[in-house]
């Protein structure tokens, strides 16, 4: 049986009892038997995948390794995955280079089968850190089969913070998560921008993120999200104005045990 999140309610309530209780919730969901089975043979057999066809021909290896990067939707994409990860990064031309959304970028980055000296499955400890990425994915995933925007703040949690500190411009970041799907999803939604945004040119809409950023959080500086503070700021605000994110299919049966995870979970 696959893991089942509790996600009772949506809203930003909704949010504050999910980081009270993701713990117990990422724990039941890293020892669940289809979990380990996964984790168990990517852990066993990636250190001996030297190409991307050996890699994309694997159907778990290839689960764990796109869930790794919230790339999962590809799971029957081979010809593409195998692509991205034939061409890697090195050269600019090379399709994830020019791909808008650079978490394919990331991963070739990580497997590095363009790099002829060590791919990244050669490389110590590199096993551990896809199954603990993927790990973290296949949570967030699982709550966004509940609740589409419970997964999008999670992401947000994991993924502004490290980009934030980043040793980068202000607008570099801003492109940064211009390119990244999720991130760009909350910062519209929070500062009320329309689905037509994205077909602007790309300056007027770094302008727009940081004018409205300044508006709306006292800043367009996207350092100033490495605060919990700012962060949690963000995360009310995405809710405020979210259209409703979260499943029907939440039963009383299901509510119980939430409000029994909620009553263990520590203050």
């Amino acid at each position: 049986m696959s893991f089942q999140p509790i996600v009772p309610f949506g809203g930003f309530a909704g949010w504050k009892f999910l980081q009270r209780t993701q713990e117990a919730q990422r724990e039941t969901h890293s020892q669940n038997a289809a979990t380990q089975r996964e984790t168990t043979y990517f852990k066993e057999r990636i250190t001996t995948i030297q190409s991307a066809e050996a890699l994309v021909s694997d159907r778990t290896l290839r689960k764990v390794a796109l869930g790794a990067f919230g790339l999962e939707a590809d799971l029957d994409n081979t010809f593409f995955i195998k692509k991205i990860l034939e061409d890697g990064t090195t050269n600019p031309k090379a399709l994830s280079n020019r791909l808008s959304d650079k978490r394919y970028l990331a991963m070739s980055e990580a497997f590095g089968f363009d790099d002829l000296s060590v791919p990244g499955p050669l490389k110590v400890g590199f096993g551990e850190q896809i199954i603990q990425s993927y790990l973290d994915r296949s949570f967030e995933a699982a709550i966004g089969n509940q609740n589409s925007n419970m997964r999008l703040a999670l992401g947000l949690q994991r993924d502004l913070p490290l980009l934030a500190a980043k040793d980068t411009s202000n607008d570099a970041k801003w492109y940064a998560i211009m390119g990244q799907a999720p991130l760009r999803k909350v910062f519209e939604v929070a500062l009320g921008l329309p689905d037509s945004f994205a077909a602007l040119d790309l300056d007027q809409q770094l302008r727009t993120f940081k004018s409205r950023a300044d508006n709306f959080f006292g800043s367009p500086d996207l350092s100033t999200f490495t605060s919990p503070e700012k962060l949690e700021e963000l995360t009310q605000q995405f809710f405020a104005r979210a259209p409703a994110g979260e499943s029907s299919q939440l039963g009383s049966t299901r509510n119980s045990v939430a409000l029994a995870l909620l009553r263990s979970a520590p203050n």
